[in-house]
């Protein structure tokens, strides 16, 4: 009896530090993920467009001419070669609410324009129009046909123009394509966000994780409504004593926020006004050129705290050229 629990009692204890040595194997091995986990660097990526005085695209540049400051402390920077024929995905992100449609006859070349994009087969472009709601009109597509009938079809909204959750909206639509693809948000709205319901601390959370460039195209309604109404253009749609309350409306306009030139400047994308369809042509002709004529940088921060971060991107040498880079990104929590 006493052998047999002498041998019970090996047993018992032989199972004991089977299960110990099991439970250290499996605990070694998950403080191990975990210790890989929190030692990944964070790779920040962070367009960027250098132009000249005349406003021409500056190339030849390395890594050692750029300085990159997080949060005023210089960085380590990568230039990253990205090939010329790089695939795009865009999102063109048109209001159509409030005075909107009064714009779109100075939009008509905007369909042609693309037409060199996907002709190429290395673009896709999908449409999502917006007034106090944002919706879908076309998916990602490389059919020019497609393309120019959605925008030919775009019709009047109601008395909104939600451009916070256009952008929210848009960038959640980017950040589902493939990674090794260029993201890109065409914003063409007025200048000031009428009915959003997304908080402007989530879309900056958004945007500063995402890789997206936002180029925007901005009307202004009351500037558009002086210029028309000097061609006799609008004579039905004035109000009583408009030359008073135009410049009134123009002041109001100018001391409240910029919501499409704020995001481009998040982004390190491009922002420019637009009264005319001349001018929309011209503006869409730079935007196509600078599309495939920015530098990939990238930093890799360690251990960077959580919340958002204040980016510089300026040249060594820096002379009468002036560089447009993303200004900020968005750090998530975890690391501190």
């Amino acid at each position: 009896m006493k052998c047999w629990t002498r041998i019970a009692r090996r047993d018992s204890l032989r199972r004991a530090r089977i299960h110990l040595i099991l439970l250290t194997l499996l605990t070694g091995s998950a403080l191990s993920q975990e210790t890989i986990l929190r030692s990944q660097s964070n790779v920040v990526v962070i367009p960027a467009l250098v132009k000249s005085a005349q406003g021409e695209a500056v190339y030849g540049l390395e890594a050692k001419d750029f300085v990159v400051e997080d949060d005023g402390v210089e960085q380590a920077v990568h230039l990253d070669e990205a090939a010329e024929g790089q695939p795009v995905s865009m999102v063109i992100a048109i209001q159509r609410g409030r005075r909107a449609d009064y714009e779109f006859p100075r939009m008509r070349g905007l369909s042609a324009m693309l037409d060199p994009l996907v002709a190429e087969g290395h673009g896709s472009v999908a449409i999502v129009e917006f007034d106090s709601k944002v919706q879908t009109m076309q998916d990602f597509t490389a059919s020019s046909e497609k393309i120019a009938w959605t925008l030919k079809e775009l019709q009047p909204g109601d008395g909104g123009a939600a451009i916070l959750d256009a952008v929210d909206y848009s960038v959640k639509m980017l950040e589902k394509v493939p990674r090794e693809r260029q993201r890109v948000l065409l914003l063409i709205s007025e200048t000031r966000d009428h009915g959003s319901q997304a908080k402007v601390e989530d879309v900056v959370a958004e945007i500063g994780q995402s890789s997206t460039a936002v180029y925007a195209l901005a009307f202004s309604p009351s500037r558009s409504n002086i210029l028309d109404t000097m061609r006799g253009n609008n004579m039905n749609e004035m109000h009583p004593s408009p030359d008073l309350l135009a410049p009134l409306i123009m002041a109001a306009q100018a001391m409240r926020k910029n919501m499409p030139k704020t995001v481009a400047s998040m982004t390190g994308g491009e922002y420019e006004m637009f009264a005319t369809g001349k001018n929309f042509d011209l503006r869409m002709i730079d935007f196509s050129n600078h599309l495939h004529s920015r530098y990939l940088l990238s930093i890799e921060p360690k251990s960077p705290r959580a919340g958002l971060h204040q980016l510089r991107v300026t040249l060594r040498n820096q002379g009468n050229r002036t560089v447009l880079a993303r200004s900020s990104y968005w750090a998530a929590g975890g690391t501190q």
